[in-house]
């Protein structure tokens, strides 16, 4: 499963229903809030998203503390006391420029483990955070 951090709908298509599949699902329904990832150390790993990837910290209370990209509604829920998943997360992000965004991830020291691959669908490249987890990011 794989989510995607943004939302690309018209104002106009609001409260109509759009094709998805077979049927039509409301474009008002529920939407994300947060997504949780597990981490080891919530104070490293909240330093990794603000410092290195560039997120907000959105809040911050012990045991509930979320980051965001700018101007996203969606949150991470850095989520501590579990053991992290290893490999690819499921998680997808999207950037105007995967080239651009693999070279500032590379200056701020984080690990890439597939570097910008274009593909027949897309344009992506992963990183992982300091737990291993794995993130993607899609070229808009």
């Amino acid at each position: 499963m794989q989510l995607i951090l943004s939302e690309r709908s018209s104002p106009g298509q609001l409260g109509r229903t759009q094709p998805y599949g077979g049927g039509a699902i409301a474009s008002t329904m529920l939407k994300f809030e947060t997504v949780a990832v597990v981490v080891r150390d919530e104070k490293k790993a909240t330093k990794f998203w603000k410092d290195k990837v560039g997120f907000r910290v959105v809040t911050s209370w012990p045991h509930w503390v979320t980051v965001a990209p700018r101007g996203s509604n969606v949150r991470l829920h850095l989520c501590p006391d579990s053991r992290p998943e290893k490999g690819n997360t499921g998680y997808l992000f999207s950037t105007a420029d995967a080239a651009k965004e693999e070279a500032r991830l590379r200056k701020n020291g984080v690990k890439i483990s597939q570097p910008v691959k274009k593909e027949e669908w897309g344009t992506t490249l992963r990183f992982l955070d300091p737990d291993g987890n794995e993130f993607q990011v899609i070229e808009d």
